[in-house]
């Protein structure tokens, strides 16, 4: 018993079983149904999106027994024959096998005779960039004075390489690549009518997979058939596939938003028993990223199924905007840069610990280093001097005292902030406080910090400080006749400390014995910029 593949027995018989082409559909009908058929169509796209397809579809509408039109009868003989191929009106060539002038010649010299059987002769030429240099002036006498009986239907996957002369006496119709929830619907309705069990979860991996292709993707199924024993399972798609467990990646996603470095390299080493393809492991991560990114800004709309619903928008509650940016950033990076690693394994491991080294600051680490990638917080610099910490201190007086708050810079560091909004609160100096109004001013070399994104979380890490609401009212700081601020931030107190802490560094580096053997014998000297603390 002879069997038919998904991909043929499931061809679209008519304009309205097509997938995903309705701008085309529509010109195509329109045409018909107002008899404006242009002798020469050229179909483009990408394989599998169904040029051939419609193609065909639009040979049967102009020979169908019952009249030219959109809704071709389907049962005519005319329709049967060319539904089965067999249609001697409808002739089909293969350009890729056909490249020749002599084949090209030999094609047109029937061109001006009538129609065997049907009301026109249809020449169907697929891939036809295939065609040399010749062969299209061979076709460009027909294309410019076609006998009224002849249609060229043309379909190519690389218009680029046709020559505009062909082109411009054509109608150029573009097919679009398919969207996976779009090949996904279409292959949920194939496994119900065929009466299939199924497993929602295989049918968006298949979808992906068949990159855009319809076509690809009913083949795909057929393949995922025959490994699951005529059922669609999630894991047996993936095995087939060789695709991962999209579980490993939310673990890593999840490793990344606590700043575990420890759990995310076992669960990467975990994962490497596997044998995964690295390549998909760090694209599956940019694509739950991307869908994350697409969360914050749209609720709702970043997952594709119930649990991975809930997977990104927990995520994207615990990731700040900044830091899914970053991720996506280092994750496209990282792919370009995998095959330089010695390894994959090696590549993917620095690239997720790059996307923690690299993370900004969190609330609880007073170093702007943030986290390390081991999850550990590094030291803080050493505590400013008494002096610089009195200038920060809220101003004496009612409000202040009334506000109980310490100095700007402690309550700085305890906030639960991070990224862009840390570094608003750090550029700021404390001017006061009333009732529920908190007063700052901004260091005016800071002003790109300011956005409404990240003074709403500024006042949001102040509400829960406080454990109540707060209204925060930042003003620019000028300073004393347009000069420095009269108070200095928590971000210039820092940088102070850390400067401070250089230059004890290089002096004591300067006193060792034996640098200093090394300077007064050779004249050698400390680079600034290589002088790093010693912490």
């Amino acid at each position: 018993m002879s069997y038919l593949v998904l991909a043929r027995k499931w061809r679209p018989r008519a304009f309205d079983q097509l997938v995903g082409q309705e701008h085309v559909v529509r010109a195509l009908s329109n045409a018909l149904d107002t008899g404006r058929v242009h002798h020469a169509f050229l179909f483009t796209g990408t394989r599998g999106v169904g040029k051939t397809t419609i193609a065909r579809l639009l040979a049967k509408a102009l020979n169908c027994e019952t009249g030219v039109s959109s809704r071709p009868c389907g049962i005519c003989s005319a329709c049967r024959e060319i539904d089965e191929g067999r249609f001697v009106d409808l002739i089909e060539v293969d350009a890729a096998s056909r490249t020749k002038v002599e084949d090209t010649r030999e094609l047109l010299e029937n061109v001006h005779y009538a129609p065997a059987r049907g009301r026109y002769k249809v020449y169907l030429i697929d891939e036809v960039h295939m065609l040399s240099g010749h062969s299209f002036n061979a076709l460009l006498k027909t294309f410019e004075e076609p006998p009224p009986h002849v249609k060229f239907l043309l379909a190519t996957t690389d218009p680029q390489k046709l020559p505009v002369t062909v082109v411009s006496r054509c109608l150029q119709f573009h097919l679009k690549r398919l969207p996976p929830s779009q090949i996904a619907e279409r292959l949920a309705a194939i496994l119900a009518a065929e009466k299939i069990p199924a497993e929602p979860a295989a049918l968006p991996l298949l979808a992906r997979a068949a990159d855009g292709s319809l076509r690809d993707a009913l083949s795909l199924l057929d393949q995922a058939l025959v490994f699951g024993a005529n059922t669609v399972v999630e894991a047996d798609v993936r095995a087939m596939l060789g695709t991962i467990d999209r579980g490993h990646v939310a673990r890593l996603a999840e490793c990344l938003a606590a700043g575990d470095g420890a759990t995310l390299v076992a669960t990467l080493r975990a994962l490497d028993e596997q044998a995964p393809d690295y390549d998909q492991v760090l694209a599956e991560l940019a694509g739950l990223l991307e869908r994350v990114a697409l969360e914050q800004v749209v609720p709702g709309s970043g997952g594709e199924a119930a649990t991975d619903g809930a997977l990104v928008a927990a995520l994207a509650a615990r990731l700040p905007a900044e830091d899914v940016q970053l991720y996506y950033q280092i994750a496209l990076l990282g792919r370009r840069d995998l095959g330089l690693a010695p390894e994959p394994r090696v590549g993917v491991e620095m690239t997720l610990l790059r996307m923690l080294a690299f993370r900004p600051a969190s609330g609880e680490a007073p170093s702007p280093a943030g986290r390390n990638p081991g999850g550990r917080a590094t030291p803080a610099a050493p505590p400013a001097p008494a002096a610089q910490a009195a200038a920060v201190r809220p101003p004496a007086g009612p409000a202040a005292s009334e506000a109980g708050t310490p100095d700007w810079a402690t309550l700085v560091a305890s906030l639960d902030l991070s990224g862009a909004a840390r570094q608003l609160a750090a550029n700021c100096t404390f001017a006061g406080r009333e009732g529920d109004t908190i007063r700052l001013r901004l260091d005016r070399r800071s002003e790109a910090l300011r956005t409404p994104q990240t003074e709403e979380r500024l006042g949001q890490a102040l509400a829960r400080h406080y454990g109540g609401a707060v209204r925060v009212v930042i003003d620019r700081e000028e300073g004393a006749g347009g000069g420095a601020p009269t108070a200095e931030t928590p971000a210039r107190i820092e940088a102070r400390a850390a400067a401070a802490e250089v230059a004890a560094t290089r002096a004591a580096l300067e006193t060792e014995p034996a640098v200093r053997a090394l300077m007064d014998r050779f004249g050698a000297s400390v680079a600034p910029d290589t002088v790093k603390p010693n912490r």
